[in-house]
């Protein structure tokens, strides 16, 4: 048992998804799992664990933001020995090319400052996904008829951005879409020797002003989901 985790050992799953909200944990395992079971609600932070296809799997909330995140990662990787880490969530589109409701898998993510930053420094650290994960994620969107957007994205500090100027020159230089873990996720899984990707869906988009009705968006996070857990034991 962690500080934030309460699930006994034995009770967490090697690979772990990470949707930010818990309910949408929740969702995921009951909707993908087989048999799932809460095993953590401390917090409000729900995590289940079950099977698919018969593979072990948990699904975890990680909260809003790289701080809060991090503290999930940190305690799964060094308290319960997961291995495999992938963010399943929703992301705003940049780039007119990337549509409502299309997938959008992250090869690296920018960022401003991460909880990593303070390790860093003054060294501007390229966080990227795992490449066989990756790559065993766009086959499994192809198999699927889904043709995913693959690329840089940003993960964001703030919700509530007011840096016109900043989101024009993430467009200009090919961001496709904008959240905000990715990059924390990426950086402790290098560094933790630990596989992490990130298979989004945009649910809203910053050119167009077009935003995913709420209750759409579970219908329309199904693909996502099934990506990461075909990618993750292909």
């Amino acid at each position: 048992m962690s500080i934030h985790i309460g699930a006994k050992p034995g009770e967490i799953a090697e690979t772990v998804l990470l949707p930010g909200d818990p309910y949408r944990a929740k969702w995921a395992a009951e909707a993908f799992l087989d048999a799932p079971r809460l095993v953590n609600e401390v917090r409000g932070m729900l995590g289940y664990t079950g099977t698919w296809n018969g593979h072990p799997v948990t699904i975890h909330g990680s909260g809003m933001g790289m701080p809060s995140l991090s503290i999930y990662v940190n305690e799964l990787i060094r308290d319960y020995g997961v291995k495999t880490l992938i963010r399943i969530g929703s992301t705003g589109a940049m780039q007119k090319t990337v549509k409502i409701r299309d997938v959008v898998i992250a090869m690296a993510a920018s960022a401003v400052s991460t909880p990593s930053s303070t390790i860093f420094r003054e060294f501007r650290y390229a966080p990227c996904a795992d490449w066989p994960l990756l790559r065993a994620a766009v086959q499994a969107a192809e198999n699927r008829g889904v043709s995913p957007h693959v690329g840089s994205i940003y993960s964001s500090d703030t919700f509530y951005d007011e840096r016109p100027d900043l989101n024009e020159q993430m467009t200009r230089h090919g961001i496709l879409a904008v959240e905000m873990e990715t990059a924390e996720l990426y950086s402790l899984a290098a560094r933790h020797g630990a596989r992490a990707l990130s298979v989004l869906t945009v649910s809203d988009h910053l050119i167009t002003g077009e935003e995913l009705p709420s209750e759409d968006r579970e219908k329309s996070f199904g693909d996502m989901v099934s990506i990461a857990l075909e990618a993750a034991f292909a």
